[in-house]
C-alpha cells in the first residue's frame, strides 16, 4: 500500500471514530441519534479528505500518519466542544475550515521548493517580533485573564503569538543553518542576531504578561540551538539565565507569585486563586479508570454555572479525562507522542540542514507546548494559559 493510500485509510478510520463520538454525545443527552449531530462527522471527514487530495498533489511522499493524527486530535476536540457547547462547536468547525484551507494553500504555494523561505529569514524574525508586540498596542490590543494575548479588529479576534511562533521557527532554522559551524565555536559575536531577535521576543512577552508563551519561546530557542550546534554549553547557560530571570520576575510580578503559590499548595485557597486548578483535579479524579462516557460527565453546578472556568480552552484535557478516564486520557497522550516521533523522524530523514532544523523546531515546539499545558493541569509545573494543540477551543 502506498503512503497516500495508508493516509486515506487512516482518515476513514478517524471519520468513523468521529461519527461514533458525536453519536455517543447525542445519545447521552437525548437518548436518540440525530442526523444533525452525525452531519458534523460527515462534514469533518469531507474536509480532511480535501486536505488528503491536496497532499496527494503537492507532497506525494510525505509522512502518511501526520495528517490522520491531526485529524484525530481535531476530532476529539470538536466532539468535546460539541458536548460542552454546540454553538462553540459550530464556530470551531468554521475555524477548522479556515485551517485546512491555509494548510492546502501553503502546500500548493510552496510546492516548487519550500526551502526558498530561508531567503527571507530576517523578515520572518522581524515579523515575529511585530506580531508579538501587536497585543500591547493601544486600541487593538485586548487583555484577557490578566494577559494581553489578543488583537481585536472588530469582527475578527486572534492571537498573533500563534503565527509569530511559526515565523520565529523559520528564522531560527535559516539563521542556524547558515551559522551553525561558527556558532559551534562559541564566539559571542556570532550569537548577536540570535540574541537580538530572541531578547526582543522575550521583552515583548514579559510586557504583555504572557509568561507561558515566554517559557515556550525560551525552550524553542535553546532546543534549536542545541540541534544546530550539538553543544550543551549554550543550553546550560540558558538554563542558568532562565532560573535567574524567573527568580527576578517572581519578585516583581504578582501574577507569577500567585501561580507559584497555587502550584505548590492549591488546597490552601481552593475557593480563590486555586479554584480552577482544584476543580480540574477533581474532574480528572472523577474519571477513574474507564471514565463516565462521552456526554455523561459533570461540568456544571446545580444552578447551571460551570464548575471549571474556561473548560473548553485551558482545561479541555480535564473534561476528556473525566469522560474517557485514564484509558482515554492516556490514549490521547500516546497520539501526541507518536506525532512527535514522526515529526523527529521527518527531521532525521530530511536531506538538507534547513529542512532538518525546520522539522525539528516545529516538532519540538509542538511537544513543549503540549507538555507545558498538560504539566500545568496535572500540577507537574505551574499553570499557564497555553492551550492544548489541535484540541482546545479557538481559531488561532
Amino acid at each position: 500500500m502506498t503512503a497516500r493510500n495508508r493516509e486515506l485509510t487512516n482518515l476513514l478510520v478517524v471519520g468513523l471514530i468521529t461519527g461514533l463520538g458525536f453519536a455517543s454525545v447525542y445519545i447521552a443527552g437525548r437518548d436518540q441519534i440525530s442526523a444533525g449531530s452525525l452531519s458534523y462527522a460527515a462534514f469533518f471527514l469531507g474536509l480532511y479528505l480535501v486536505a488528503h487530495v491536496v497532499a496527494r498533489i503537492a507532497v506525494p511522499y510525505a509522512d502518511p500518519y501526520l495528517l490522520p493524527m491531526v485529524a484525530l486530535l481535531t476530532a476529539v476536540g470538536l466532539t468535546l466542544i460539541y458536548r460542552l457547547n454546540p454553538d462553540d462547536a459550530f464556530r470551531q468547525g468554521l475555524w477548522i475550515v479556515v485551517g485546512v484551507a491555509a494548510f492546502s494553500g501553503t502546500l500548493l504555494a510552496l510546492r516548487g521548493d519550500y526551502r526558498r523561505l530561508e531567503s527571507y529569514k530576517y523578515l520572518f524574525g522581524i515579523g515575529a517580533i511585530v506580531l508579538l508586540a501587536l497585543p500591547a498596542a493601544p486600541v487593538i490590543g485586548k487583555e484577557v485573564n490578566g494577559a494581553r494575548l489578543w488583537v481585536d479588529l472588530g469582527p475578527i479576534q486572534f492571537q498573533p503569538g500563534e503565527f509569530a511562533k511559526l515565523a520565529l521557527i523559520v528564522f531560527l532554522a535559516g539563521y542556524l543553518r547558515e551559522k551553525r559551524e561558527v556558532l559551534a565555536q562559541g564566539r559571542v559575536k556570532d550569537y548577536g542576531p540570535l540574541l537580538l531577535i530572541w531578547g526582543g521576543a522575550m521583552l515583548v512577552l514579559v510586557q504583555t504578561n504572557d509568561l507561558g508563551s515566554a517559557l515556550l519561546y525560551f525552550g524553542l530557542f535553546l532546543g534549536m540551538v542545541y540541534v544546530a550546534t550539538a553543544r550543551l554549553w549554550p543550553v546550560l547557560t540558558g538554563l542558568v539565565l532562565f532560573v535567574a530571570g524567573a527568580a527576578a520576575i517572581y519578585q516583581v510580578v504578582p501574577r507569577v507569585q500567585s501561580r507559584i503559590a497555587v502550584w505548590l499548595d492549591p488546597w490552601s485557597d481552593p475557593q480563590g486563586d486555586a479554584y480552577q486548578l482544584v476543580q480540574s483535579l477533581y474532574s480528572i479524579a472523577n474519571g477513574g479508570f474507564g471514565g463516565s462516557g462521552f456526554g455523561r460527565g459533570t461540568f456544571t453546578g446545580t444552578g447551571g454555572n460551570p464548575l471549571i472556568p474556561h473548560l473548553n480552552t485551558d482545561f479541555i484535557y480535564s473534561a476528556l479525562a473525566q469522560e474517557l478516564g485514564l484509558v482515554g486520557a492516556s490514549a490521547l497522550l500516546l497520539v501526541y507522542m507518536v506525532f512527535v516521533l514522526r515529526g523527529f523522524r521527518t527531521a532525521l530523514l530530511a536531506g538538507d540542514g534547513f529542512s532538518k532544523l525546520l522539522a525539528a523546531g516545529l516538532t519540538f515546539t509542538f511537544a513543549l507546548q503540549t507538555f507545558i499545558i498538560l504539566g500545568g493541569i496535572l500540577r507537574l509545573i505551574p499553570l499557564t494559559g497555553i492551550t492544548l494543540p489541535f484540541v482546545s477551543y479557538g481559531g488561532s
